[in-house]
């Protein structure tokens, strides 16, 4: 599951890029695509970091 994610999450930044510098940082496409590439990221940190970590500083 976890490579499933990183290769979806890979695959959706590049198209958001590609967005980006075809269409701009404003347009409807690339904010959705922002936003899906800020859900797998999440997707990914709570599968694989725990729910309530400890900092040591």
């Amino acid at each position: 599951m976890t490579e499933s994610i990183l290769e979806e999450l890979e695959i959706t930044r590049e198209k958001m890029i590609q967005s980006a510098l075809e269409k701009g940082f404003g347009n409807v496409n690339t904010i959705q695509l922002s936003e899906k590439v800020d859900q797998l990221l999440n997707a990914y940190h709570r599968k694989n970091y725990p729910k309530n970590p400890t900092y040591h500083m």
